[in-house]
């Protein structure tokens, strides 16, 4: 086989939301991501993240449902779901205002950590757990 026939790119991640065209408006704003698609349904979403796209489709749908399987929503206030979002800025404390300002909850505050990173966490509409930071020196 090919070497050219087997290379890879990580191509999407998908986020499963209550509300898609909600989602890719709020993602936009707090998180400054261009729109690349809403298709007419709203049910798929793309927002422009650099080589790697950010999709976002309905929580339940009977395509992935039947196939895959329901996907899990926490229920606690102290769970969250599965996955976080890591998104990394030159200037942390401004993105960490910015996504607060435009309806990011704030969980923690940006901090200097051990690892070289400066990090603070929201949590976007839907209660997935939003990493924002810098790129690790």
């Amino acid at each position: 086989m090919a070497a050219n026939m087997i290379r890879q790119a990580f191509a999407y991640t998908v986020v499963y939301v209550k509300d898609v065209a909600k989602s890719v408006e709020f993602y936009s704003k707090a998180f400054g991501h261009n729109v690349r698609r809403l298709d007419e349904s709203h049910r798929w979403g793309e927002l422009e993240s650099g080589q790697t796209t950010i999709a976002f489709t309905p929580l339940h749908q009977h395509e992935t449902d039947d196939l895959t399987g329901k996907v899990l929503s926490t229920q606690l206030l102290r769970e969250r779901p599965p996955i976080e979002v890591c998104f990394c800025y030159p200037d942390v404390d401004a993105a960490f205002k910015r996504a607060v300002e435009n309806g990011a909850v704030a969980v923690s505050e940006p901090e200097d950590k051990e690892w070289g990173q400066k990090v603070g966490y929201v949590r976007d509409i839907d209660g997935i757990v939003v990493r924002i930071g810098s790129h690790v020196k």
